[in-house]
């Protein structure tokens, strides 16, 4: 069975295996589905940040509390070893560390 133009003139659509149409979204060609049951609401009667700052809040702490294992050691061992870092070559350039070292080259 090939697709008629009526029905290759619409959107561009993937057509299914051997050029078959599946449908559009939603459609895919399958039996009706029965006793699916629908709610809505309004959009008047929504509120959709009820809560939202608190629940930011609590979520980042959370969030937050979770990772920070993962990321505080590191940087804490960073910042310690540059602060050495730093002192040090401060120290061997000054005149304490050029006498202390001058015999070694």
């Amino acid at each position: 069975m090939r697709p008629t133009q009526a029905l290759m003139g619409g959107p561009s659509v993937p057509h299914g295996k051997y050029s078959h149409y599946l449908g559009w979204w939603g459609h895919i060609g399958g039996e009706k589905q029965r006793g699916i049951i629908t709610y809505g609401i309004t959009p008047n009667r929504q509120n959709p940040f009820a809560g939202a700052a608190h629940d930011a809040v609590f979520n980042t702490w959370r969030r937050f509390s979770h990772q920070v294992l993962y990321f505080l050691p590191p940087l804490v061992a960073g910042w310690y070893i540059m602060d050495w870092a730093t002192h040090r070559n401060h120290y061997l350039n000054s005149k304490q560390g050029r006498a202390e070292f001058s015999d070694q080259e």
